[in-house]
């Protein structure tokens, strides 16, 4: 975990390292100054102010170098651990990039997200602590131990009496507060699930007013939070309060027999100002213990932060592109072979099931299919968005697995069934498919999926700004331009996952016969719910339970008489009847004259 965790340390290994270095400096100054501290009082007795100004002088010399060794310390270590988040966050940002539409199920949205902020901001803190703290305490430690012996060996025993007991306190507590902060996290995730999916799903939780149900789950969700964090917080109340005791014991100590000893031998043994720095040496030695306690604390909490993090950035993505992958799709033809999925390995449903099939390159094949048979699975195979549990799939006489990843995505363009722009213009949105699109590709690609006419009624037209998520764009519009999106990758396959449903059937019309008339050579695979959309299709297969039950063109489905003409049958029954419906209202007189008339 530590080796994993490192290499985002990369540029900021000088601070990181001169960091401890500065420290040793500051330390080096502090344990000097107790030292001359004892020489000071011991010449106040000699009526001489020269030693006194000799070693004022000193002592002032020497804060001020350990002013500036510290100042630079926690300088460099602020940039050290600042840096150090920063690749933290942008390595697992990489990695998540990498990852298959399995491998962010796996891990969860929520949980990602509050391992790339939480979780982060943990290590940041503990990182900052560690290159400074971790290193000064146990320096310092050491240090005054060895000045506190050098200065009398039976009073420095006191010290060593009480450092079990503190490292005893502290280890009994890291024991008890661990199991409870990974418990935290996962709540965490939990909690952070929810707010994400409300903010999600707003406009529905409005609209069928369950705002109090959500806030409800919420409070629930944050109380469970809050009581683990007050568990954890009352554990860890007896750390501080534990050290400070044994501070003021082992002063007490000292004090009381460094006097005894001071009398008892008239300070042939030990002087006042070695007592003095005994005092200083011993709160050193125990304010370092504390400042480790709390530092071993902070990496408790870390800890559980490092797991999660290294699980991110040590994972191997489920897809990756093969060693010297191809580079080159000949052409937009699909073969499935007997293609079989199950989202788990360890589960025993299968969602497709023996799926063969071959598509021409720059025919249309339509799919239908009711809710749940699989439709959408189907075609994320061919861009390699999952991979099959059995069989194969084929694209330009190639299996999929054998292309560079990213060749073969740039091939396959799909429009999603969950349409999604981002924050920016219209332009900046479109260019996603092309980044060196011009103005007039922009537009013609536009035209072809039928969004430049609504485009042109905005103020700024092309450079108007689309809000986060789409929310200014209604869906129709929003489901245009993501096509336009996707035929400005000029791609050798294009796949329209139901992404017309939001549009009128005249538009949708008009979106297919572009289609014919100016991309005949790219493979166009279209998932519907309407007849409508796929009718005109050179093949249309029909999905159920994940098989594929019919196939045919729309005349000779609609001969076999299955469930295509079920579907066929019912939607042109519901169209006839709206058409009656509007006619016999156009007739009805609208105004009072009309009726009496």
């Amino acid at each position: 975990m530590i080796r994993t965790l490192s290499k985002s340390i990369r540029e900021f290994w000088r601070q990181s390292i001169l960091s401890p270095l500065l420290v040793s400096g500051e330390v080096i100054m502090e344990v000097i100054i107790p030292l001359l501290m004892a020489k000071l009082i011991d010449h106040m007795g000699d009526g001489s102010m020269q030693p006194i100004l000799k070693y004022g002088i000193i002592l002032l010399i020497m804060s001020f170098i350990s002013l500036f060794f510290g100042a630079s310390a926690a300088w460099e270590s602020s940039i050290a651990s600042c840096g150090f988040a920063m690749n933290l966050r942008q390595d697992m940002f990489d990695r998540i990039q990498k990852f298959s539409f399995r491998d962010i199920d796996k891990f969860s949205e929520a949980s990602l997200v509050t391992r790339m902020t939480t979780d982060v901001s943990n290590i940041q803190n503990a990182f900052a602590m560690l290159v400074r703290g971790g290193f000064r305490s146990p320096l310092m430690l050491i240090f005054c131990v060895i000045m506190a012996f050098s200065v009398n060996r039976r009073m420095s025993l006191i010290f060593l009496g009480m450092i079990p007991v503190l490292a005893a306190i502290v280890f009994g507590i890291a024991i008890k507060v661990h199991p409870i902060f990974v418990r935290i996290f996962r709540k965490y995730d939990a909690m952070n699930n929810g707010v994400q999916e409300n903010i999600q799903g707003m406009r529905v939780v409005k609209s069928f007013v369950r705002e109090d149900y959500e806030k409800d789950r919420f409070r629930r969700e944050s109380e469970g939070v809050r009581k683990d964090f007050t568990h954890v917080e009352k554990i860890l109340a007896f750390n501080t309060p534990s050290m400070q005791a044994c501070v003021f014991v082992s002063i007490t100590l000292i004090s009381y027999f460094g006097a005894r000893m001071i009398i008892s031998t008239k300070g042939s043994s030990l002087t006042t100002g070695e007592l003095s720095s005994l005092i200083s040496y011993g709160v050193q030695i125990l304010i370092s213990i504390m400042m480790l306690s709390m530092i071993f604390v902070m990496c408790i909490v870390a800890q559980e932060s490092a797991a999660r993090i290294a699980e991110v950035l040590s994972y191997d993505p489920t897809l990756t592109s093969p060693e010297d992958g191809l580079t080159e799709v000949k052409d937009g033809s699909v073969d499935f072979d007997h293609v079989s999925f199950k989202y788990s390995e360890r589960g025993k449903k299968y969602a497709l099931s023996d799926v063969s099939l071959h598509i021409p390159s720059g025919s249309t094949l339509g799919i239908i299919g009711g809710t749940g048979s699989s439709k959408s699975t189907l075609v994320q195979f061919i861009s390699r968005l999952y991979d099959v549990s059995d069989g194969s799939i084929k694209v330009g006489g190639v299996d999929v697995r054998k292309y560079d990843l990213k060749v073969l995505r740039d091939q396959v363009a799909m429009v999603l069934q969950k349409n999604v722009l981002f924050k920016g213009t219209i332009a900046d949105n479109l260019r996603w498919g092309d980044p060196d699109a011009t103005d007039e590709e922009i537009r013609h690609a536009c035209q072809l999926a039928q969004a430049d006419d609504f485009v042109q009624e905005f103020p700024d037209k092309y450079q108007t700004m689309i809000s986060q998520g789409g929310t200014n764009v209604s869906g129709g519009q929003k489901q245009r331009l993501c096509i336009a999106r996707a035929l400005l990758k000029k791609p050798k396959i294009l796949i329209l996952d139901d992404s017309t449903s939001a549009v009128d059937t005249r538009t949708d019309a008009k979106i297919r016969k572009a289609f014919r008339d100016e991309i005949p050579d790219t493979t166009k695979i279209i998932i519907a719910q309407r007849v409508s959309s796929v009718q005109d299709a050179d093949r249309i297969i029909v999905l159920d339970g994940g098989r594929i039950v019919e196939e045919g063109t729309h005349e000779e489905l609609l001969k076999k008489g299955g469930i295509y003409r079920e579907v066929y049958d019912s939607q042109t029954k519901n169209s006839e009847e709206d058409e009656s419906r509007a006619h016999r209202d156009r007739r009805l007189p609208r105004t009072a004259h009309e009726m009496e008339g």
